[in-house]
């Protein structure tokens, strides 16, 4: 009897470290890479929406085009923010998606903190669709507000050597870094 507990241990174990694995993210940037956590448990469809995007290669190339130093670095824009398409536009970065359809918000309990992953929207909260945002620092004021549905676990570091935008142009930034990839571990 002590045997199949020990062995249906084990298998949960392993089940769930590959569980585990299908929902971390390594986001490469400049200067390294950043390990990130998705939250399918409370943001079931903004997961598989990241997911589709970033295996898709849809992120690479796009740009941090709003970053506010001692909030977060928003990114994601994968019509008008991929420096890499024929489509890009800094000036219109921001105002992108993808051509998948918006997303019905996600909203949960889990805080705004730092190293969190939540999604842009517009003033209807019912528009997410392919723009993210990282916090620097914790944003309690938007909890409940955006969904929040992944974290940096490993490369907070990186993330914060992420060039900063114009904070009297709402963080705009000139000559901005870029997601180099976004794909699963």
């Amino acid at each position: 009897m002590k045997k199949i507990f020990i062995n249906l241990f084990i298998f949960l174990f392993i089940i769930n470290q590959a569980i585990s694995k299908e929902n971390i993210m390594i986001l490469k940037l400049k200067d390294g890479d950043v390990k990130i956590e998705l939250y399918e448990d409370v943001a079931p469809n903004h997961v598989k929406r990241i997911k589709e995007l970033a295996n898709s290669g849809k992120y690479d190339n796009v740009v941090f085009h709003r970053v506010i130093d001692g909030f977060m670095a928003q990114t994601g824009d994968v019509k008008f923010g991929n420096s890499g398409s024929s489509d890009f536009d800094l000036r219109r970065a921001g105002m992108g998606g993808s051509d998948l359809p918006d997303l019905k918000e996600e909203f949960n309990s889990l805080p705004h903190d730092r190293g969190t992953l939540s999604m842009a929207r517009s003033s209807d909260p019912n528009s997410a669709n392919s723009q993210f945002f990282i916090c620097f620092k914790p944003a309690p004021f938007l909890d409940r507000q955006y969904t929040v549905f992944g974290k940096v676990i490993e490369g907070m570091e990186v993330v914060d050597k992420i060039k900063r935008g114009d904070e009297s142009n709402n963080g705009a930034v000139s000559d901005p870094d870029k997601i180099i990839s976004f794909k699963s571990l």
